[in-house]
């Protein structure tokens, strides 16, 4: 079954709308949209639909770390409490910006949102007793990337939204951002219907994010399937010796390279800088991919996946969440499966 198929065979039942976009050496091969923003008779999806990213913010965030690095505001291995001053004399003391980007700082993976009414989420999650020592192993965490974007807002002098327009204008990503307030809801791509908030759509589905005006380090970025690609291009052409059609002089090809590989070593999925490194054919970019494919994916029902030895990249954007809390990796697999057998 072709990726097409399988992608329109969801519409309905897994999610309202998605986007496929495939490229391959940097060049669109693939692009098309599905469905609709809600079920209830809203507009079509188009290609240029902003999407919830969910934790794909993760890894735009991580490239803004490390453009930060490129210029000079903080290094990967120093003590991030140069900058978060609230962890110095702590057991934080410790932690690097690289073990934040790794999910290797040993903080906690997250908090229910239920008891962060009435708190300020960045001082919580700074605050937090750790579950590990720093730098003994993988815990995936939200609180992390929380916490690195305080960093980041303090290295740039700015908020971590005004930061990230900034590379992103750079960059070329056009049509990504964060979004601070309900805006032209009836574009967006509906998600969850919850008891606190009524059907979401407009605003971050992470509730975390959410308490934070719809800015955090974890969630928050809306964007589409292009500026996604182009984020993969990035590194994927460091990885292949050839130029992106993303501007990375913000980045040192360096750091792109140090980002792919193995700095938390994790049986469900290694972790890069940011990135997600493949594990095992039972990881949602499925078995045909090569093990050097890194990649992330977003609990909203978002995911890319890119493949150094192929050049390949596969962005698939959904609002799987409309529906409920069913795990897409089954989906992804077969698609990320199929594109490889079409475009690999």
């Amino acid at each position: 079954m072709n990726a097409d198929t399988i992608v329109r065979g969801g519409v309905g039942s897994r999610y309202t709308g998605a986007v496929l976009r495939v490229e391959r050496h940097g060049t669109p091969v693939f692009e098309r949209a599905y469905g609709a923003v809600d079920a209830e008779g809203g507009a079509p999806v188009d290609v240029t639909t902003r999407f919830d990213l969910a934790s794909l913010t993760k890894v735009f965030v991580a490239a803004l770390a490390l453009a930060g690095v490129s210029a000079g505001l903080f290094a990967l291995d120093e003590s991030a409490s140069r900058i978060l001053t609230e962890w110095r004399g702590t057991a934080h003391e410790p932690i690097t910006p690289r073990m934040l980007l790794a999910h290797t700082a040993g903080l906690q993976s997250g908090a229910d949102y239920r008891t962060l009414f009435g708190e300020n989420v960045e001082r919580f999650a700074l605050a937090r007793d750790l579950v590990a020592a720093p730098g003994e192993r993988v815990v995936y965490s939200d609180l992390g990337f929380i916490s690195l974007g305080v960093l980041l807002a303090r290295a740039y002098g700015s908020s971590l939204a005004f930061a990230f327009d900034e590379l992103a204008e750079r960059v070329g990503w056009n049509e990504t951002a964060f979004v601070t307030r309900p805006f032209e809801c009836e574009r967006f791509p509906a998600t969850e219907c919850d008891v606190w908030r009524g059907r979401v759509r407009g605003v971050v589905h992470d509730e975390k994010a959410y308490l934070m005006n719809g800015v955090a380090g974890h969630a928050g970025l809306f964007g589409t399937a292009r500026d996604v690609a182009l984020l993969a291009d990035a590194f994927l052409a460091v990885a292949n010796g050839r130029a992106s059609r993303a501007d990375t002089s913000a980045f040192d090809p360096s750091l792109a390279s140090e980002a792919l590989r193995e700095h938390g070593s994790d049986p469900v999925l290694r972790r890069g800088l940011g990135w997600a490194l493949k594990t095992s054919d039972e990881n949602s970019c499925g078995a045909l991919m090569d093990r050097s494919t890194f990649g992330h994916t977003g609990f909203t029902g978002t995911c890319v996946w890119a493949d150094p030895t192929r050049d390949l990249s596969i962005v698939l954007l959904t609002n799987a969440v409309y529906y409920g809390r069913r795990d897409l990796r089954d989906l992804r697999a077969a698609v990320c499966d199929a594109c490889v057998e079409a475009f690999g």
